[in-house]
């Protein structure tokens, strides 16, 4: 009868374990290059993570890790998750320039509009048709883009096209600098984290950038300015992917891959984009409230600004072609993209 009895206890212990063990069947370590409470993981990547979480019953657990806690370069992002270094994260695939040409379309001066969420549904649009094959060896959850892109500098706002003459300006990505340069600047370029560094040692004058990433940066203290152009376009963009590891994504049981299909797409994307946009507010918030100073340049500045932006589309276009890819159709596709979704957004009558 003793004998009987640790048996059944035995028995009842594992029993126990296994369904504490099957409650959570897989867990996902998800890296990031940025402060957990900039706008991106506050509003998305957190909620994302809780999301599918939830809906998964419990079964998937997202672990999110900021400031590349686990290991390597936010320049090395895509890698990281391609190797199975870790299961998945924040790639800004502008970060390895030449390696993702196609992917600079969505990046061009005056691409996008200011709207954070519109431009990311413009991104997953571009994306499904031209980017998929790039990203091949990963599984890609999400595309977007941030909102307005504005410059930041020591010293007064700009207020012409000449105020960006020999100005060493940090551009994160190489669409961003060959407009810099465009415009009369020294294109500096350089991932995120390396911004406030830069700017506290000199290295740089300035630098653009978004507002939902002023405060963590700290902007407000290392910067006196930050200049908008008019208009409805931005001066410029960036494109990030939200992917993880190929095989951990397709090892993962059929219903636990469907939790992460239903949180990923144009909904997501949105998400991601719209994300910036509620950081832009408190970012710019942040800046006022600091007393810097803060201007838009105006229509006739903006004009000439734009028509040197479409100097570098141009360019690129050549560039593209004489690398065999049909340059121009992929700006058509890009502004097309963006069309559908402004269209898309505007109010009905």
């Amino acid at each position: 009868m003793t004998t009987l009895l640790k048996t059944a206890a035995l028995t009842a212990i594992m029993a126990t374990t296994a369904t504490v063990a099957s409650a959570q069947d897989v867990t996902l370590r998800f890296q990031h290059f940025v402060s957990p409470l900039s706008a991106n993981p506050t509003h998305f990547m957190q909620p994302w993570a809780d999301k599918v979480e939830a809906d998964s019953n419990g079964r998937i657990k997202v672990e999110l890790y900021p400031f590349m806690q686990l290991g390597g370069k936010a320049t090395a992002q895509y890698d990281l998750i391609r190797d199975g270094v870790i299961d998945g994260g924040w790639v800004i695939p502008g970060y390895q320039p030449g390696r993702f040409p196609e992917a600079e379309a969505m990046e061009l001066p005056f691409m996008t509009t200011k709207s954070g969420e519109e431009a990311s549904k413009a991104a997953w649009i571009f994306t499904q048709k031209h980017l998929m094959d790039d990203f091949q060896d990963v599984h890609v959850i999400a595309a977007h883009m941030h909102g307005r892109g504005l410059v930041h500098k020591k010293g007064p706002a700009i207020a012409t096209l000449e105020d960006f003459d020999n100005l060493k300006l940090r551009g994160p990505s190489r669409p961003a600098s060959l407009l810099l340069d465009k415009l009369g600047a020294s294109p500096v370029g350089m991932p995120v984290p390396a911004f406030p560094e830069a700017l506290a040692n000199g290295i740089v004058d300035g630098g653009v950038i978004t507002w939902e990433m002023s405060p963590s940066l700290k902007l407000d203290e290392l910067t006196d300015s930050h200049t908008d152009i008019s208009g409805d376009r931005s001066l410029y963009n960036l494109y990030f992917i939200w992917a993880m590891n190929r095989d951990v994504y397709e090892d993962m049981p059929a219903d636990l891959r469907a939790v992460i299909d239903a949180n990923s797409g144009l909904m997501a994307s949105a998400w991601a984009g719209r994300a910036h946009d509620t950081g832009d507010i408190t970012g710019r918030e942040a800046m006022s409230a600091a007393g810097n100073e803060i201007a838009t340049v105006n229509a006739a500045e903006t004009a000439r600004i734009a028509a040197l932006g479409e100097e570098v589309i141009s360019d690129w276009v050549v560039e593209m072609t004489s690398k065999g890819l049909d340059g121009q159709m992929l700006v058509d596709d890009a502004r097309a993209a963006v069309q559908i979704t402004v269209e898309a957004d505007a109010p009905s009558n």
